[in-house]
């Protein structure tokens, strides 16, 4: 069902009546999902400049914080479960650029159709949608 590559269309969050792209209407994406059960999400914005030094290990603390909050990323396990009635991907996070991430569910609604996928979850009163293109 949702095994293969897919890459990212659009991340929005919607919030009282407004809708953000938190990396940009451009933003890139891949997301895999592998058959014996493993998946990495990956997104990042679209303008991330290189460092000025060629390496992170010398760059500026100013580039590195900026790369760091350009760019997305998980791992783990995933599987496909039914919660409120609803068909939801949870992805068992083992790997992370955001510590507090390692040893979390990240549970997200499954809506699929064709070679197009969504993956919703609400955090508070944000609606998260990411859309996915299979390819």
């Amino acid at each position: 069902m949702l095994e293969g590559t897919w890459h990212l269309e659009a991340w929005e969050i919607e919030s009282e009546g407004r809708i953000a792209h938190p990396f940009g209407a451009d933003a890139t994406g891949l997301l895999h999902y592998t058959a014996d059960g493993g998946m990495a999400a990956c997104i990042a914005r679209a303008d991330r400049p290189n460092y000025s030094t060629g390496t992170p290990r010398s760059a500026p603390e100013p580039e590195r914080l900026a790369a760091l909050e350009s760019f997305f990323h998980y791992a783990g396990r995933w599987e496909i479960q039914q919660r409120d009635g609803q068909t939801t991907v949870v992805h068992s996070v083992t790997h992370s650029l955001n510590p507090d991430f390692v040893g979390s569910e990240q549970v997200r609604v499954v809506e699929l159709d064709g070679d197009a996928l969504t993956l919703s979850a609400m955090e508070g009163t944000r609606h998260h949608r990411l859309r996915w293109r299979r390819g």
